[in-house]
C-alpha cells in the first residue's frame, strides 16, 4: 500500500522513548511537518521538558494544555456517575483519558490545517481503537498514521537501538540494557504493563509501586472524612469546597497515604488477547464507594438496579473506544437524569487498604424513611399483614409449577 501525501501532523507527544522515536521517524518516512501535542492530565511529572525536546527535534509548533480539570469534570465525573467497572475490577483509568486526547488532536489539526494525527498506541492494545474511534467520530476525513502498524520496530529493544542510532535522548532505561514497565498515568491512575507482569503468577515487586504505600505500612490509626456531592459529583471534602481536579488530587493523596487503590488484573483486551496489568488508583476507589452510598440512600430502587444492569454495557463501551458514541450518549443521558437526587454527604473511614462507610445523609433527597424501616413500635406506618398477599401472588407461578414437578 503506498504512503499517502501528508504534509503535517499532529502527533501525541509525552517525550518518552515511543513518541520520541515516532517523532523522529515520521519526518524521515513521510517527510512532513509534525505537531507536537503533550496533554498534562495529571500524571504528575513535569510536561514543560517535552517542549525542549520537541524544539531540539526541529518542531515549530508546539501545543502542550493543561486539561486536568476538563478531564475529570467532563469525563471523569461522568463515567463515575454510572459507577463503571469494567469485568467488575478495572476502574478505567488509561481508557477515559483516550478520548480526550483524541478530541484536542482533531482540535489542533484543524487548528494547525494538519493532514492527519499521529499516536504511539501499538497494534496489539486497546489504546489504538480509543485514539481512532474517537478521532474518526469528530472528524471523519481526518487521516491517522499508527507507527506501530507500519514500522518494523516492534520491540522495546529495537526502540532503543533506533534512538541511540539517531541521537535521541532516552530516559528510564533499567540496568543499561532493559527498558521499564510500561506505565501510563494520568489524575485517575497509574498503570503497569509488562516485563514481569507477563507471567500472571508472578507477584509484583513492591518497588513497582508508585502512588500507594504498602497496606501492611499504612498507619495504624484510620483517617475519617467526608464528602459531599451535589447531582451524583463530589463538591466537597470536610466542608471544603474543591473542583472536580482538586478533589481528585486530594483524594489521591489520602488514598495513596492509606494504601488504597491497587489492583492486579487479567483483562480482556478488545483487540482479543488476555492482558496483565497492575493498577493504582487510590482516589476512584474512595470516590466509587462513596457514589454508591450516596446513591444508595437517594436512588429508588429500580432506577439504582437499572442503572447497575446497564453499568457493564456503559463500561465495555468506555474500555472499547466508544465515548463520542450514540449509545454512549444516550446512557449517559439516563444517567446523568438519575443524579439529579444523588445529594448529601458520606463519611468514610479509611484504614490500611480499605475503604469503610460509616455514614450518609441527605437532607432533602433521602428516600430512607426510619418510622417504615424500625424494628420497633411503627404506630401504623406499615402494615404488616400486607406481605402474606404480596407473598402468596409472588408465590402462585411457583406452586403451579411445583404441582408439576418441575423445581
Amino acid at each position: 500500500m503506498s504512503t499517502p501525501q501528508i504534509n503535517k501532523v499532529v502527533l501525541a507527544y509525552s517525550g518518552g522513548l515511543d513518541t520520541s522515536v515516532i517523532l523522529k521517524w515520521l519526518q524521515q518516512e513521510y517527510g512532513c511537518e509534525v505537531v507536537t501535542f503533550t496533554a498534562d492530565v495529571g500524571q504528575g511529572e513535569e510536561v514543560e521538558p517535552a517542549r525542549a525536546k520537541a524544539r531540539a527535534a526541529g518542531v515549530k509548533e508546539i501545543y502542550i494544555d493543561d486539561l486536568r480539570e476538563e478531564f475529570v469534570r467532563d469525563f471523569v465525573y461522568p463515567m463515575f456517575r454510572a459507577n463503571a467497572l469494567y469485568e467488575g475490577e478495572y476502574l478505567l483509568g488509561t481508557s477515559i483519558a483516550r478520548p480526550l486526547i483524541a478530541k484536542r488532536l482533531v482540535e489542533i489539526a484543524r487548528e494547525t490545517g494538519a493532514d492527519a494525527i499521529s499516536h504511539g498506541a501499538t497494534g496489539k492494545g486497546n489504546d489504538q481503537v480509543r485514539f481512532e474511534l474517537g478521532a474518526y467520530g469528530l472528524n471523519p476525513e481526518i487521516q491517522i498514521i499508527a507507527p506501530w502498524r507500519e514500522w518494523d520496530l516492534l520491540s522495546r529493544e529495537k526502540l532503543l537501538a533506533y534512538a541511540e542510532q539517531h541521537g535521541i535522548p532516552v530516559e528510564m532505561k533499567r540496568d543499561g540494557t532493559k527498558s521499564p514497565y510500561s506505565m501510563d498515568a494520568n489524575l485517575l491512575h497509574i498503570s503497569y504493563e509488562g516485563y514481569d507482569l507477563e507471567d500472571p503468577w508472578v507477584e509484583p515487586g513492591a518497588d513497582m509501586w508508585r502512588w500507594t504505600c504498602d497496606p501492611q505500612q499504612a498507619p495504624d490509626q484510620p483517617q475519617e472524612i467526608t464528602l459531599r456531592f451535589e447531582r451524583g459529583d463530589i463538591v466537597a471534602i470536610d466542608n471544603q469546597p474543591m473542583s472536580p481536579a482538586e478533589v481528585l488530587t486530594e483524594l489521591n493523596r489520602i488514598g495513596g497515604m492509606h494504601g488504597i487503590g491497587r489492583a492486579d488484573i487479567v483483562e480482556n483486551r478488545y483487540v482479543g488477547m488476555k492482558s496483565r496489568g497492575c493498577y493504582e488508583t487510590p482516589g476512584g476507589t474512595i470516590m466509587l464507594k462513596a457514589h454508591r452510598a450516596m446513591e444508595s440512600l437517594t436512588l429508588d430502587r429500580e432506577a439504582a438496579h437499572l442503572k447497575d444492569e446497564l453499568m457493564p454495557r456503559y463500561a465495555s463501551l468506555v474500555y472499547n473506544g466508544y465515548w463520542f458514541s450514540p449509545e454512549r450518549s444516550m446512557l449517559q443521558a439516563a444517567i446523568d437524569q438519575t443524579q439529579a437526587v444523588v445529594n448529601g454527604e458520606v463519611r468514610l473511614k479509611l484504614y490500611k487498604g480499605n475503604v469503610l462507610v460509616t455514614g450518609r445523609r441527605s437532607a432533602s433527597d433521602s428516600l430512607f424513611d426510619a418510622s417504615i424501616a424500625t424494628f420497633e413500635e411503627d404506630a401504623g406506618a406499615y402494615d404488616q399483614g400486607d406481605a402474606t398477599g404480596f407473598i402468596r401472588l409472588n408465590a402462585l407461578r411457583l406452586r403451579v409449577a411445583g404441582r408439576k414437578g418441575r423445581l
